[in-house]
């Protein structure tokens, strides 16, 4: 019992974590590009982390190494880029939603390259929740079809997501998720600082309130939304399995309409329904 309430203890604090970074990348995007908001959340990540990775390097099995380093690629590098891009065009709350397509990737890649078992409860638990996901689209009304073509790098994202999950649940059971997530980001400092050279961010006007707002909020998208997250999401994986971690996303719109609320902006009971329905789905993916 006791074990269940730790493991709906960190589903909750990673959605509230999760579910307030769509808004600080739209903060981040206020004066800088989506590659340096991205680029600065990945930096930031590692730069925390540098304490524990040489401890990291030495207690991770050496033909574990490069599994570590695709893993960080796959769920934290490349999806970071791709949701910044999309938020150029879609709003937060609707990134945030699109992102509940994560379970959907991770059962349909567990089932065809990792032997994942998900039975029809399961199943039917992931559609509910989606179709709960899909309601909220339609009763918020923000989807539109100009912006489908942007709604696919959140697709891709989500891909990449969920075959980083499978990777974690499968081959790194055996390896602390502080381990993981301090190698992974110190090793991702490289390319983003790159990132952050090559697209002038350190040529600009930093006397200017506007750029200092920005990086604070790229910082702590990086520090809590991605260093703190990852290392709160691999403990999920290993405790609670690989299905009921990715859940996590079905959590995220709750975060997006208590924003909204703060916001001053309008809930109806349609929206609380299509919510009901969701936690429908959560229930019904972790029963037994």
């Amino acid at each position: 019992m006791k074990g269940k309430l730790i493991n709906w203890a960190l589903f909750l604090i990673l959605s509230v974590i999760w579910g307030s970074s769509f808004i600080l990348m739209k903060e981040g995007m206020v004066r800088l590009s989506p590659y340096q908001v991205a680029s600065i959340r990945i930096f930031s990540a590692g730069l925390v982390l540098i304490p524990f990775a040489l401890r990291s390097l030495r207690a991770i099995p050496k033909d574990k190494i490069l599994l570590v380093l695709v893993s960080g690629l796959l769920g934290n590098f490349f999806p970071a880029y791709l949701f910044c891009i999309a938020e150029t065009r879609l709003d937060s709350g609707l990134a945030g939603i699109l992102n509940a397509l994560t379970p959907f990737f991770v059962i349909l890649i567990g089932m065809s390259f990792f032997n994942l078992k998900a039975n029809a409860i399961k199943i039917t638990g992931v559609i509910v929740g989606f179709i709960g996901l899909c309601l909220l689209v339609t009763v918020n009304g923000h989807f539109g079809l100009q912006n489908i073509s942007y709604s696919l790098f959140i697709l891709l994202a989500t891909f990449f997501y969920g075959l980083n999950v499978n990777l974690i649940g499968r081959y790194m059971q055996g390896i602390g998720s502080i381990n993981i997530a301090s190698l992974a980001f110190v090793f991702l400092m490289i390319p983003s600082s790159i990132t952050l050279w090559t697209t002038g961010y350190f040529n600009m006007h930093f006397s200017e309130a506007t750029v200092w707002h920005s990086t604070l909020a790229s910082f702590v998208l990086g520090v809590m939304g991605t260093a703190v997250a990852s290392i709160l999401f691999y403990m999920l994986i290993k405790r609670a399995g690989n299905l009921f971690a990715s859940m996590v996303t079905y959590g995220i719109p709750f975060v997006a309409l208590a924003w909204g609320v703060w916001y001053g902006e309008l809930i109806t009971w349609l929206q609380v329904g299509c919510l009901g329905i969701i936690l429908v789905g959560v229930y019904l993916v972790n029963k037994k």
